[in-house]
């Protein structure tokens, strides 16, 4: 352990060496190495620290930012300072540790080299998602400069200075005993509130606080709604392509599941053969972006009646809207009960926030209730009443307005690049959302395209993901716009496009398509 000594001053430089944490102010980072220090056991009880004066001028530091960081890890139990004797690690701050076990008298006998037997967990485990299509992302996927995918925020979008002013005013502590209580079941009833009297009303659907349930995102519901209600028995239709993660979160309860088609004005109703329910992505269907028209929502809804089968809704990013009029969402036409509705509130901001909810009968939601206390008790309540405030103050109008602002500019980006450089690729720009859905010439497959172009350092969604039943060559993939800034859009087509005449020349296709 270095003294205090001042020809020490290199080596408390090695032990108190800064990382590099962008955002992080020096004093919290200062803090955080001398407590890693003393958890890690490098400075034990009793042991002196350098006077802040030293400690300084060895890390190159403000003087007060040294002696601000030492006042607080003082108060905070770690440091103690003696006077007229220096700041000394205190007696009590390394957490206790558990006594070395004693050999257990049971343990078989490793002499010959057989260790204990571990359990199969392949011959245990009942339901594995492992080998689920699902959209994944490769390993450090933040490093390649064009992300035509889904998963990140926009630092460009995100509502720094709005969600922060939300955070603190949730922190104070007038709003403390409005989040901090358990919640066991119940939510925090701003938010609700606000869903009720701000987001369904925009979409047509009025509900009471007792038909709204508050779930960690959308994919939260999804599993909500298989565990309370499927079964190997029961017949789940979904779009076909459609969306993944669902089918997934579906598939833990392994329904059997019908797929429906879907062309230009979205679910193909009359093509559905008997079903127990149906999950529809009826705003921008997933992933073909194409809009379930008036007509086709309303004969959805009679045929539900008629059949006796009950429809989930997901919503999906209904406030990105660039032309016309909202079509109303289908649990707003609804006067018998039977749409379940998915909305989110975290989509627009960041995935990371995971905050969405789920209106239905009140007997469902009840029963939701339960087993989502059986799950993950509830929500963050920090969460719930910040975003309560986020929408109460309207900087979740204000974001809106602004995403469906830049969304048409990239959409347009991407447009104009996607006829210059791969002028055979078929595609239609979507009303609302954030992705275009593309099709590549017969001959593409647009698995093997996204592996190639990874090289070139883009990513994009491959089709058959989307597919419970893809085809194979599968040309469609999709581009997400919400990761990638406008700036790079055409930089990344045309790295697209590089990539197809790699694949092409790879399979012996001609392509005249222009690179420049």
């Amino acid at each position: 352990m270095p003294s205090t000594d001042e020809s020490n001053r290199p080596l408390w430089a090695r032990l108190f060496r800064l990382p590099e944490q962008a955002g992080l102010p020096i004093q919290v980072r200062l803090r955080a190495v001398i407590v890693q220090a003393i958890l890690d056991g490098r400075l034990g009880p009793g042991t002196p620290l350098p006077s802040s004066r030293d400690l300084a001028q060895a890390l190159s530091l403000s003087r007060n930012t040294v002696t601000a960081a030492y006042e607080q890890l003082v108060e905070e139990g770690f440091l103690e300072a003696r006077p007229r004797r220096g700041v000394f690690v205190s007696a009590d701050a390394s957490p206790l540790q558990a006594a070395p076990a004693e050999a257990n008298p049971f343990a078989p006998d490793t002499t010959a080299g057989s260790g204990p037997r571990a359990p199969d967990w392949r011959a245990r485990v009942l339901r594995s998602q492992r080998d689920r299509p699902t959209l994944a992302k490769p390993e450090r996927w933040h490093g390649y400069p064009y992300q035509f995918v889904y998963g990140t925020y926009d630092p460009e979008l995100f509502p720094t200075d709005d969600f922060r002013e939300c955070c603190l005013r949730s922190l104070s502590r007038v709003q403390l005993p409005h989040w901090t209580p358990d919640f066991e079941q119940v939510d925090v009833d701003e938010l609700v509130t606000q869903i009720r009297q701000r987001l369904l009303p925009k979409r047509g659907v009025y509900a009471l606080a007792d038909e709204i349930l508050i779930t960690v995102g959308s994919q939260h519901a999804f599993y909500l709604l298989a565990e309370a209600l499927f079964d190997a028995r029961t017949r789940v239709g979904c779009e076909e392509p459609g969306h993944p993660h669902a089918r997934n979160s579906f598939r833990v309860r392994d329904p059997r599941f019908v797929n429906i088609a879907v062309d230009d004005d979205g679910l193909v109703v009359d093509a559905m053969p008997q079903v127990d329910y149906v999950f529809v992505t009826p705003s921008h269907q997933s992933p073909t972006t194409r809009t379930l028209s008036l007509e086709r929502r309303q004969w959805l809804l009679r045929k539900a009646e008629l059949q006796d089968f009950v429809i989930v809704e997901d919503d999906y990013e209904a406030e990105n809207l660039y032309a016309g009029k909202p079509m109303p969402a289908l649990k707003s036409l609804d006067t018998g009960g039977r749409v379940i509705y998915i909305g989110s509130l975290s989509k627009s901001l960041s995935p990371a926030l995971r905050l969405g909810y789920i209106v239905a009968s009140r007997e469902l939601i009840a029963e939701l209730r339960v087993l989502r206390h059986a799950m993950v008790r509830h929500p963050s309540a920090f969460l719930q009443h910040a975003y309560a405030l986020f929408l109460s103050l309207g900087h979740h109008e204000s974001h809106a307005r602004r995403v469906n602002q830049i969304m048409q500019e990239r959409l347009a980006r991407v447009a104009q690049a996607l006829r210059q450089y791969l002028p055979d690729f078929r595609f239609t720009p979507p009303q609302g959302g954030a992705s275009v859905w593309v099709e590549g010439p017969d001959w593409l497959d647009s698995a093997e395209l996204a592996d190639v172009a990874r090289g070139h350092g883009v990513l994009i969604e491959a089709g058959r993901v989307f597919y419970d039943q893809p085809p194979y060559p599968c040309p469609q993939f999709r581009l997400r716009l919400s990761s990638i800034s406008g700036a790079q859009i055409e930089a990344g087509v045309r790295a697209l496009a590089l990539a197809v005449h790699e694949l092409a020349a790879a399979r012996g296709v001609r392509r005249d398509a222009p690179l420049h």
